[in-house]
C-alpha cells in the first residue's frame, strides 16, 4: 500500500502544523503528496489551500497576508480561506469572477495544531483522553519528519514484541522476550488494546521522568488506534502516574511522514520538568526510528502470507490491516501498490 495513493486517506483530518508556527505568516506543507499553504485568517483561525495561484501558478506560501487573506507574491491576487479570489489589482472589477479561485481545504484548530482534510471528512477529529482534564498538563514533544510509512509507525506502537529488543537499552528486558497478552476491543474507527508490560526502569534512572526509584515496574497500558494513523497510549504506573502519549503520523509522501507527538501527565512541572519528560520519550522515539526508517515504505495489507498470523503480538497489526481493507472496500477502493 502506498499511503498517498489511497484516496480515502484524503478524507481524514491530520495534524499538519503547530498554530504557533503560523503567527508570522503563511507556511508551506506537503500533505499526501500535495503542496498546501497554511495561514491564519482574520479571526486568527487556521486556513489551508493548494499552494499554487490560479493565475501563473506561483507559490502562495511565498506571499503575505492582507485582512486574513493570502496574497500571491507574483501579481498580488488575493484569496480567502474558501479559495475565492477577493481582489486582483490588474482589474477595475470590484468583485472578481467566480472562476478565479483556488482549492481550499477543511482546516480546524485542535490541541495546538492546524488539522487539515483534503477531501470531505468521513469522521470527526479524534477526541483524546485527558485533553480537557484540568488535573493533567500537556507537554509538546516532537514535530519532525520521519522516513517510514505511517502504517509502520502505527503497527510499531501496538507491537509489544519489539520492546525487549529495540528498547533493550532503555526499558525493555532482553532476557524475557515473550510479549504480554493483548486484549483488543474494536470500534467504528479503530480499536483499543490493553496489555500489562513488565519493564526495566533504566531510562527513568537516566532522565528521572517517572519520579520513582524501583529498578523494575509493570506498565498497565491502554492504547487507542484512531484510523488511519493516530494513536494514544496511556501508561499507568504503580505510583498512580499516568503518562499518555499522542502520536500522529501525517503522510507527507509515500516515503515519509510528519511525526506529531505530545503527552498528557497528571503531575506537576515542579516535580518533573518538561525537559525530563521530553528526554524520556526522545530516547524511545530514537530507538524506534533507528529500526523503522530501515523498513520498506510500501506496506502491503495482505495478511494471508505474513508471519504475523502465527504471532499473538502481531494481532493488533493484523486487525489494523483488516480494518483498512474493509475501509477500502466500503468506499469502492482497492489497495494501491
Amino acid at each position: 500500500m502506498l499511503q498517498t495513493k489511497q484516496k480515502i486517506f484524503r478524507s481524514f483530518y491530520y495534524p499538519v502544523m503547530p498554530i504557533a508556527d503560523l503567527q508570522d505568516g503563511p507556511k508551506p506543507f506537503k500533505l499526501m503528496g500535495e503542496p498546501i499553504v497554511l495561514w491564519l485568517d482574520e479571526q486568527q483561525k487556521p486556513a489551508a489551500a493548494v499552494d499554487r495561484c490560479c493565475h501563473r501558478t506561483a507559490k502562495l506560501s511565498k506571499g503575505e497576508l492582507r485582512n486574513g487573506c493570502i496574497v500571491c507574491p507574483y501579481h498580488g491576487w488575493t484569496f480567502n480561506r474558501d479559495g475565492k479570489c477577493t481582489w486582483f489589482p490588474q482589474s477595475e472589477l470590484e468583485d472578481p469572477p467566480k472562476v478565479y479561485k483556488i482549492k481550499g481545504y477543511r482546516c480546524e484548530e485542535r490541541y495546538g495544531y492546524a488539522w487539515v482534510a483534503l477531501d470531505t471528512p468521513v469522521t470527526e477529529l479524534p477526541v483524546f483522553k485527558y485533553s480537557d482534564n484540568t488535573e493533567f498538563r500537556k507537554v509538546d514533544e516532537f514535530y519532525e519528519v520521519i522516513h517510514c510509512a505511517a502504517l509502520r509507525l502505527m503497527e510499531n506502537s501496538f507491537d509489544a514484541a519489539h520492546v525487549n529488543f529495540v528498547h533493550k537499552n532503555t526499558f525493555g528486558d532482553i532476557d524475557n522476550p515473550i510479549p504480554p497478552k493483548v486484549t483488543l476491543t474494536p470500534n467504528e474507527w479503530g480499536f483499543e488494546a490493553y496489555m500489562e508490560i513488565p519493564v526495566h526502569n533504566k531510562l527513568n534512572q537516566k532522565v528521572k521522568a517517572l519520579n520513582m526509584d524501583e529498578e523494575r515496574t509493570v506498565r498497565k497500558q491502554v492504547s487507542e488506534w484512531f484510523m488511519p494513523f493516530i494513536r494514544q497510549t496511556s501508561i499507568t504506573y504503580p505510583t498512580g502516574l499516568i503518562h499518555s502519549i499522542v502520536t500522529c503520523a501525517t503522510p507527507i509522501d509515500d516515503d515519509s511522514c510528519q511525526l506529531v507527538q505530545f503527552v498528557y501527565r497528571n503531575d506537576r512541572e515542579e516535580d518533573v520538568p518538561s525537559e525530563s519528560i521530553i528526554a524520556f520519550d526522545r530516547n524511545v522515539v530514537d530507538e524506534d526510528m533507528e529500526v523503522l526508517e530501515t523498513t520498506e515504505t510500501n506496506v502491503s495489507l495482505d495478511i494471508t502470507k505474513k508471519v504475523e498470523n502465527h504471532m499473538l503480538s502481531d494481532q493488533p497489526g493484523i486487525l489494523m490491516r483488516k480494518m483498512l481493507l474493509e475501509l477500502f472496500e466500503k468506499h469502492g477502493e482497492q489497495e494501491v501498490y
